[in-house]
C-alpha cells in the first residue's frame, strides 16, 4: 500500500471482512515497525504512549496537536500500513476544532482517527450531549471531505472518568452513530453484558473495545463471539515496555545485572530496523 487512498480504503474493508481487527498501538517509529513486521495488519497510536516518551502526564493536555500529529507522521512513514491516530478531544471544544483536527490528520498521512467526548476538565470531565454530537458530526463532514476513505471513531469516555453510566454511554453511542461516525468506541467497558449491550445498541456499525485491562477479563475471541469488530490496547504494549524497562533499571541500581541478560539481542532488534 503506497498511497494514501489505498491506505484508507484496506483500513475500511478491514473493519467490513470477517474476524475481529487487532490494531495495536506504537508509541514511535521503531515500535510501529517491530509490530509492522509480527504481520499486524493495520495500527493506531497511543496519546499516553506518546505522552510517556517525552516525560509527561497524559489526558491533561500535556501533549500538543502539533506533536500528536508529527509522531502520527513518524509512524505512518516508518511502515505501508493504514495508521489511525488517538486525536483525543480534538484539541478544542468547538466542533470546529474538530473538524480542523481531522483535516490536519489527513494531511499527516492518518486513514483514521478517533475523537472523545471527554473535555479535559476536572469539574466537568464529558462534554453534553448535544454539544458532544455537534463535534462528531463537524469531524464526520470532515472526514467525508477528503479524496480517501477515513475512519472516524467516535469514542464515549464515561468509564474512564468515574461515570460507569451505561445507559448514558449507550445514548451517547448511538447518537454518534447517527451522526455518522464509522466506528463506536467506549473505553473502560468491563464485563460481557456491558459490551453485549453496546454491540446491540449501535449495530451493524462496528464496535472497538480496549483491551489488555485486568478490569476485562475477556479473550479476543470471547470478544468476538460478542460481536466486538476491532479491539485496541491503548497505551498498554508502551507500559509493558516502560515496566520491563523500570524493572531492568532498578535492578541495575540495586547492584545487579542479572536483568540484561533478558535483553532482546542486539541483532535480532537491528534487523527488525532494516
Amino acid at each position: 500500500m503506497s498511497t494514501q487512498r489505498e491506505r484508507g480504503e484496506a483500513f475500511r474493508d478491514l473493519h467490513l471482512g470477517e474476524g475481529l481487527l487487532v490494531l495495536p498501538n506504537p508509541w514511535d517509529a521503531g515500535s510501529a515497525k517491530m509490530l509492522a513486521r509480527l504481520g499486524f495488519q493495520a495500527l493506531a497510536t497511543t496519546s499516553a504512549g506518546l505522552a510517556f516518551s517525552l516525560g509527561r502526564r497524559d489526558a491533561e493536555g500535556a501533549v500538543s496537536r502539533d506533536e500528536c500529529l508529527a509522531n502520527a507522521r513518524a509512524i505512518v512513514e516508518a511502515t505501508p500500513l493504514p495508521v489511525a491516530a488517538d486525536l483525543e478531544n480534538g484539541y478544542g471544544d468547538a466542533p470546529e476544532d474538530c473538524a480542523a483536527t481531522i483535516r490536519l490528520a489527513a494531511e499527516a498521512g492518518l486513514v483514521g482517527g478517533s475523537i472523545e467526548d471527554a473535555s479535559g476538565r476536572a469539574d466537568t470531565p464529558i462534554y453534553p450531549l448535544e454539544l458532544a454530537v455537534e463535534r462528531i458530526h463537524a469531524a464526520v463532514e470532515a472526514a467525508r471531505s477528503l479524496d480517501f476513505p477515513f475512519t472516524l471513531a467516535a469514542r464515549a469516555e464515561n468509564f474512564l472518568h468515574g461515570r460507569a453510566d451505561l445507559d448514558d454511554t449507550i445514548r451517547r453511542l448511538v447518537a454518534y452513530a447517527e451522526a455518522g461516525a464509522d466506528v463506536l468506541y467506549a473505553p473502560g467497558l468491563r464485563s460481557r453484558d456491558e459490551i453485549k449491550a453496546v454491540v446491540q445498541a449501535v449495530a451493524p456499525r462496528p464496535v472497538n473495545v480496549l483491551v489488555g485491562s485486568p478490569n476485562l477479563r475477556l479473550s479476543l475471541a470471547e470478544l468476538a463471539d460478542l460481536g466486538v469488530k476491532r479491539v485496541s490496547v491503548g497505551s498498554n504494549l508502551a507500559r509493558v515496555a516502560y515496566g520491563e524497562f523500570f524493572l531492568a533499571a532498578g535492578e541495575l541500581a540495586r547492584g545487579s545485572l542479572a536483568a540484561m541478560g533478558e535483553a532482546m539481542p542486539f541483532d535480532e532488534i537491528n534487523d527488525l530496523f532494516g
